[in-house]
């Protein structure tokens, strides 16, 4: 088995709130009081209170993410408005309403048939909205910070080979995800709030973008495979209806994205999980057509 690369991949900065609220002082007049760090998520969040005693919470992301998040609010999804919105040293960060309940400790039926309701509401909801390009899932050349092909290619033979099979698809497939659906784009259990096994939260619109809503069960799934097994059935079933086109190069997008980012910021534990779980997707014996 060839040995994995030493080297040190760029990696995604924290989140340095303190700096964040001091500048968002001198901006804007407003001084936010640092409540402290929300759970999960990769790049981080804070939780910050306004002079006033509301509670919210601070994350880098884009701006231009607020009016998907509203139409997603519109349409009966429970999401975080946009309290502040500011370009802070070259990033911009976001001040977001701070909803009820917790990331889930487990997962189960209840759970997914929320999810899958709340993907439902999703379809068409930027059918009156003029088409933009087509989002771009990467299976080509890099993401800009994220999918960053390189690394596959260096670590290992096991990811090179994974690597070369994402390859294959984009250059079968193409790279873009077209349609009219409001989608996620990291639609996964870290994501959700929940209190008393009730979905209170959709959370971290960031990549939020104009595609196919399938694409977030895609997602859904990949997190589940390995760890939830026994959860996959309904979600499969969502999927048995797109083509295999669609869900392969959903499938290559989100094994790139994983395994791309746990070599940059995961130990190897995490690497060989996600390669095992990428693989499982995309069988590499078959040419894809």
């Amino acid at each position: 088995m060839t040995e994995a690369v030493d080297r040190a991949w760029p990696r995604t900065a924290r989140l340095d709130a303190p700096q964040i609220i001091d500048r968002i002082a001198d901006i804007t007049g407003v001084r936010l009081i640092l409540e402290g760090p929300a759970p999960g998520g990769e790049v981080g969040a804070a939780y910050v209170r306004w002079p006033d005693g509301r509670r919210s919470v601070l994350t880098e992301g884009r701006s231009r993410s607020g009016p998907l998040v509203d139409r997603a609010r519109q349409a009966g999804i429970p999401t975080a408005r946009h309290e502040l919105a500011a370009h802070v040293d070259g990033a911009r960060v976001i001040v977001q309403q701070r909803l009820p309940g917790a990331p889930p400790d487990r997962m189960d039926q209840t759970l997914v048939r929320q999810l899958l309701a709340l993907n439902d509401r999703l379809a068409g909801l930027l059918l009156d909205v003029p088409a933009p390009k087509p989002s771009d899932l990467y299976l080509t050349s890099d993401g800009p910070g994220f999918c960053l092909h390189q690394p596959l290619a260096e670590h290992s033979a096991r990811s090179a080979a994974l690597l070369d099979r994402i390859h294959a698809v984009g250059a079968a497939y193409g790279s873009a995800m077209i349609g009219d659906d409001l989608v996620h784009f990291d639609f996964h259990p870290g994501n959700v709030l929940v209190d008393a096994g009730r979905v209170t939260g959709l959370i971290d619109w960031d990549g939020a973008t104009r595609g196919d809503r399938h694409f977030d069960l895609v997602t859904l799934r990949f997190w589940l495979t390995g760890r939830h097994d026994e959860l996959l059935a309904p979600i499969d079933r969502r999927l048995d209806g797109i083509s295999r086109r669609r869900r392969d190069a959903y499938w290559a997008h989100i094994s790139l994205r994983m395994v791309d980012w746990s070599i940059r910021h995961h130990d190897e534990t995490t690497v060989e999980h996600w390669l095992t779980v990428a693989e499982s997707g995309l069988d590499g014996d078959r040419p894809p057509g």
